[in-house]
């Protein structure tokens, strides 16, 4: 059984979130918790919100044990990119890229004896 959460269109590249996804990957719950409420910058906290939304569902609509769960996928992925112009040097114009991301959290939980367990 797993639970899941996603957040689509966060607005921060994917590339400042894929360092912290990969920190928790893997990792039981708890740990990754408390991994992401202390490492700096606004990456950790936006997928802090995620895991907590999966613990929740894994809870309220699976029945899951808080205990027994870990991180089995965490993934940031490209959302849309919004393009601004910003005006150049001799009447040029620059182009801003205003990235976006969607963030996907799988929680499962540990089963003794199984292949899928967390390491």
């Amino acid at each position: 059984m797993e639970a899941r959460a996603i957040a689509k269109y966060v607005r921060m590249s994917p590339i400042k979130l894929k360092p912290v996804t990969d920190m928790i990957r893997g990792k039981g719950l708890d740990e990754a918790l408390i991994i992401l409420k202390f490492t700096p910058g606004r990456g950790s906290e936006e997928i802090e919100k995620v895991v907590q939304s999966a613990a929740a569902n894994a809870e309220n609509n699976f029945e899951m044990n808080r205990d027994d769960l870990y991180i089995a996928e965490v993934y940031a992925n490209y959302g849309p990119t919004m393009k601004r112009w910003r005006p150049g040097a001799q009447g040029r114009a620059s182009m801003i890229r205003k990235r976006s991301s969607h963030i996907g959290v799988t929680l499962r939980e540990k089963s003794s004896g199984s292949e899928g367990e967390a390491k």
